[in-house]
């Protein structure tokens, strides 16, 4: 498996953003090419968007005063180990991962 990371900007852009937006849109991009290119060979590419801030020592206070406000590392683990071993009867190329409270 080959996961690339993306963000909110990978799928809408927003004002003032635009350089980062480009920047996400064109990994997106480069991960459905890599993967229609490489899957017939067996190779899993998938794109991963992260929505939210991570739950680190560094973010811990940030948000604290609101139940699960951050993306749990662990979490993320579980969601890239589904990736690699999901069925491939039932494949996904794309996931987003996001906290409970995230507005999207």
């Amino acid at each position: 498996m080959a996961p690339a990371l993306g963000a909110t900007a990978s799928v809408k852009g927003g004002s003032g953003l635009s350089a980062f937006a480009m920047s996400k849109f064109g990994i997106r991009a480069m991960a459905q090419s890599l993967a229609r290119e490489f899957g017939p060979q067996g190779v899993h590419v998938s794109h991963v968007l992260i929505d939210g801030v991570i739950d680190t020592e560094k973010t811990r206070e940030y948000g604290s005063d609101t139940l699960d406000s951050k993306i749990d590392p662990a979490g993320i683990a579980e969601s890239y180990w589904f990736l690699h071993t999901q069925p491939r009867a039932a494949f996904t190329h794309e996931i987003d991962i996001r906290p409970y409270v995230e507005k999207w």
